[in-house]
């Protein structure tokens, strides 16, 4: 099955909302409460195309390019925790939600869990999938920033593909759609003049400044699931049980033969635990 074939069977819409003056792209599905889904470093919002069908049947989804990432304009300026967390909070604004569910991949996962521990009253429920921002490791920093060029910087495709590889345990979960589809982003004229400023957290200074530390996850108030990958490249299983320790009440759920993208590889696995998750926590 491909990448928009998943979602062949379901009514949705892909949208420009304007959050905070940044044209901002927006997969909307389903109604009722609201979801929303949030990517990684470099990524964009075709890394929930496996979660959208399922989790839309009962809630209003929303899967959002954050600043700078996919089709969303940037900033201009590097970007940092802070920045982030206040596009999410434009966008929730711009789309008339008080408050949400928040389900957060690697880079996704750090701006949810800092936007529930700074303002509480706007999320329900946070789920921090692989999340990152908790620690500052300089191999897997110079791992992310280096592959990320690359790809960026050469018209190679198979440079593309092989950072999608990264997230993967199989990486015959990277079909030639995704790599299309990231290859693209990657060459648009604004998103390689602005890779500096994507990949400023990846910079020690930058990023140990923006941490997501104990005592701002000791202030998260939502009910929490800390979802990780047993095979994880870019973050051990001790940091997430760390990041579940920290977290009042907290769930941790470690999947085997999984990378960084939990719920994408075992996309039936974590809609399930998801749906089910939500229902217990109305």
């Amino acid at each position: 099955m491909t990448l928009w074939t998943d979602l062949a069977d379901v009514p949705y819409a892909v949208e420009y909302v304007d959050a905070g003056g940044l044209r901002t792209r927006s997969l909307r599905a389903g109604s009722g409460e609201p979801i929303v889904l949030l990517h990684g470093t470099s990524g964009h919002l075709e890394a929930f195309v496996r979660n959208v069908a399922v989790l839309s049947a009962d809630y209003d989804c929303h899967a959002i390019d954050m600043m700078g990432h996919g089709y969303t304009d940037s900033p201009g300026v590097p970007y940092r925790i802070p920045g982030y967390v206040q596009h999410v909070l434009d966008y929730l604004d711009a789309q008339g939600i008080e408050s949400a569910h928040f389900i957060g991949e690697s880079l996704g996962g750090w701006v949810a869990g800092r936007l529930a521990a700074d303002h509480p009253e706007r999320v329900r429920t946070l789920a921090l999938v692989a999340a990152g921002g908790t620690v500052a490791k300089p191999e897997v920093m110079e791992r992310i920033k280096s592959s990320t060029r690359r790809a960026v910087t050469t018209d190679d495709r198979d440079l593309t593909r092989r950072r999608l590889e990264l997230l993967m345990h199989d990486p015959a979960n990277v079909t030639d759609e995704l790599v299309d589809v990231r290859h693209e982003i990657y060459h648009r004229p604004g998103f390689v003049a602005n890779i500096d400023h994507l990949l400023c957290l990846q910079e020690m200074e930058n990023r140990t400044q923006d941490l997501l530390t104990p005592e701002q996850m000791a202030r998260i108030s939502a009910p929490t699931r800390v979802v990780w990958g047993a095979e994880n490249p870019f973050g051990d299983v001790p940091e997430a049980r760390a990041m579940s320790e920290a977290i009042p009440g907290s769930e941790l759920t470690i999947y085997p033969e999984c990378g960084h993208w939990p719920q994408h590889e075992h996309a039936d696995r974590f809609n399930q635990e998801t749906l089910a998750f939500l229902a217990a926590h109305p």
